[in-house]
């Protein structure tokens, strides 16, 4: 481990302090994918994250189980939540469709259903809302699932489906997406790859409870885009396990 140490802590540093990178920095899209950077193809990336998720699939499967029945046993409702977000932009700019046409509305991405082990009481007012210190809707257990993101063990199933990667941005609500959006005109530049189960910024922040918590993550998420490669997602794979297990106390 003390050798692999410094690789990990290089892979997931922190972007420089300072004003947001996101409007200082030059963007220049994808990166062009050349022999000395075969570990950085999206193929590769993408190949990866599909069999890390599915050596993880089994253990989830028992963990989710003694979950499921704790949030029977606790609380009223379906145990799985389904929520839409928005995923990745997979439209290329100034090509039209077989059709002659592209679609009128853009969401900023392709809108998916995600699904998450439930950990908020069922209520009818449950609209698109940004998340609380201390949310009332928030069960006893669904703190604690919250607080080691066990709640989002079902995601492994859209990163086999192809909606997610298990590294990549946090996939937004549409609602909320179009907020953020207006408030932080180049946030919809981390759509350009699949959005993940964990990334570089949920490694180093909390929860997003705000826009102005989304443009610091926003920073996090282009310095991932652009040092994007295997090692970089293995790196923030090996990061995120002990969160999971002894996360920090502002989360």
């Amino acid at each position: 481990m003390p050798l692999i140490a410094p690789f990990l802590r290089s892979a997931t540093r922190r972007p420089p302090r300072g004003p947001s990178r996101a409007e200082s920095v030059p963007w220049r899209g994808r990166r062009r994918w050349g022999p000395l950077s075969r570990a950085a193809h999206p193929t590769l990336i993408r190949a990866v994250n599909v069999v890390v998720a599915l050596a993880a699939t089994l253990p989830a499967l028992l963990v989710m189980g003694l979950v499921a029945i704790g949030v029977r046993l606790t609380s009223q409702g379906p145990v799985v939540y389904r929520q839409r977000r928005v995923g990745r932009d997979r439209r290329r700019p100034r090509v039209w469709s077989r059709r002659g046409e592209r679609r009128t509305r853009n969401l900023g991405g392709q809108v998916f259903t995600v699904y998450k082990l439930r950990t908020m009481e069922q209520r009818p007012d449950q609209a698109e809302r940004w998340a609380e210190v201390d949310d009332p809707r928030v069960t006893r257990l669904g703190r604690f699932l919250r607080r080691h993101h066990l709640d989002e063990l079902p995601q492994l199933f859209n990163v086999l489906r192809g909606d997610m990667n298990i590294v990549g941005p946090r996939p937004e609500q549409p609602h909320l997406f179009n907020e953020i959006c207006v408030r932080v005109r180049t946030f919809s530049r981390r759509q350009c790859v699949p959005p993940g189960i964990t990334g570089l910024a949920q490694i180093h922040l909390p929860y997003a409870r705000s826009v102005q918590d989304c443009q610091r993550k926003l920073d996090f998420d282009l310095q991932y885009i652009r040092e994007r490669s295997v090692w970089t997602d293995l790196a923030i794979m090996a990061r995120t396990f002990p969160r999971v297990v002894a996360p920090p106390k502002e989360e």
